[in-house]
């Protein structure tokens, strides 16, 4: 097991380049379970949770690599429609090869990804929605098993915009027979992102980005070829370090267009930030002031930035109010930060953070993804030196964190115990 051992202090200075994105990669790779042919993804980050769904892919008999972020993946030759809990469990987004699998095949087992540290994040709507497309369902024994003939079109309401159910209708819809129209649908930039993959393949599919979706079926797809966007987590994360420890740097290999709503309330701290085509210029001289956020489905304030936010807010000048509207156990971070000197008090879905001049380093353990960027953050401002344990939930969503981090000058070392 990891460990990054983070002296504070230091202010960050330099440029960042920003990995591809994660929560895009995943539901590209289940997506090439819809044609049987060699797949090529490009700007592929080197993440457990790629390995993770490259392994989910391996046991239904596809091939993958992973070289120097171009991605491969035959799937000429599946023998197996199991998705196994031993996998699911360790990432939700296994889920995801459920749409393809029944789309391609007319069949699937699923097991149920269960909840997870964040919150339950139940998959009713993506069956609901598979059921109105003619799947017949059943669960026995902690798996989803389906079975159909070719899928129908159809109108489906998702009763919550959800990613995940958004992405695996989608992808289930493509080889449906008809039209299938998703109302209420997720808008995040991956869904536009996983969208217009799916049409290079052949699909027909408009209003990727609004919150009605239309796919129009057909008979066959072609194999997948695709770049995957930039990480905008990944982008917002460096950007608040930056912040934090009162730095200057450019971020790039991003799109700002997909951090709007970010950018708005980090120029609220007083945070100078400019923006061009693929570049976030961000430097910060002063003390954060204060600001409220509430968690939202894009556009609004992202629900996977709300830990590094309120690290952020933890050192800032005044009070800050965060509502997470999202997940209902999404605030596991702040116990950490309290350890540090942190003034935080949480009431239900609200935090109120009362901003301290400093944080001190101490020994901390790691809940999730986003919490333990978090840590790192805060980290990188404490005096004297911070110990964050259980790294490996840093791994699933950040490439290298720490040679990108020791590149601006930040004092970080990942050691082995």
């Amino acid at each position: 097991m990891d460990r990054l051992i983070i002296k504070g202090g230091r202010r960050l200075e330099g440029k960042i380049n920003i990995s591809g994105s994660k929560n895009a990669t995943l539901p590209l790779m289940a997506a090439t379970l819809l044609c049987p042919d060699t797949h090529r993804l490009t700007n592929v980050p080197d993440l457990r949770d790629v390995h993770t769904m490259g392994n989910l892919l391996a046991t239904l008999g596809a091939e993958y690599s992973l070289k120097d972020s171009v991605l491969e993946i035959n799937t000429s030759s599946l023998k197996e429609f199991k998705a196994p809990y031993e996998l699911v469990r360790t990432m939700r987004a296994s889920v995801l090869v459920l749409g393809p699998l029944i789309a391609r095949y007319g069949m699937a087992e699923v097991s149920l990804p269960g909840g997870c540290a964040i919150g339950a994040r139940p998959i009713n709507l993506h069956l609901e929605g598979l059921q109105k497309m003619g799947v017949e369902i059943t669960l026995e024994f902690g798996y989803v098993k389906a079975k159909a003939k070719r899928l129908q079109g159809t109108d489906i309401y998702l009763d919550i915009p959800t990613v995940t159910g958004t992405e695996n209708l989608m992808m289930a819809a493509t080889l449906a027979k008809g039209t299938t129209r998703i109302e209420n649908a997720a808008k995040e930039p991956e869904v536009v992102n996983l969208a217009e993959a799916l049409n290079r393949m052949g699909a027909r599919i408009k209003g990727a980005g609004t919150d009605l979706i239309e796919i129009e079926g057909v008979e066959e797809l072609r194999p997948l070829a695709h770049t995957v966007i930039p990480d905008r987590i990944e982008a917002a994360t460096y950007i608040t370090a930056v912040a934090i420890t009162r730095g200057e740097a450019l971020i790039e290999g991003v799109k700002p267009e997909h951090l709007e709503a970010v950018i708005a309330k980090l120029r609220e701290t007083g945070v100078e930030i400019k923006t061009e085509k693929d570049k976030i210029f961000v430097r910060a001289d002063d003390r954060p002031r204060a600001s409220n956020i509430k968690t939202m489905p894009y556009p609004g304030f992202p629900t996977d930035m709300q830990a590094q936010f309120m690290a952020l807010m933890s050192v800032a000048e005044g009070t800050s109010i965060i509502r997470e509207t999202i997940f209902e156990n999404r605030f596991m971070h702040v116990a950490e930060l309290r350890r540090m000197g942190a003034d935080i008090i949480v009431e239900g879905s609200t935090a109120t953070v009362r901003g301290k001049e400093k944080l001190k380093g101490a020994p901390l353990m790691a809940t999730d993804l986003r919490a333990s960027a978090s840590l790192v953050i805060a980290a990188l401002v404490a005096e004297g030196e911070t110990i964050v344990d259980r790294v490996y939930h840093l791994d699933r969503g950040y490439e290298k964190i720490e040679e990108k981090l020791r590149a601006v000058g930040a004092d970080i070392e990942r050691v082995r115990i």
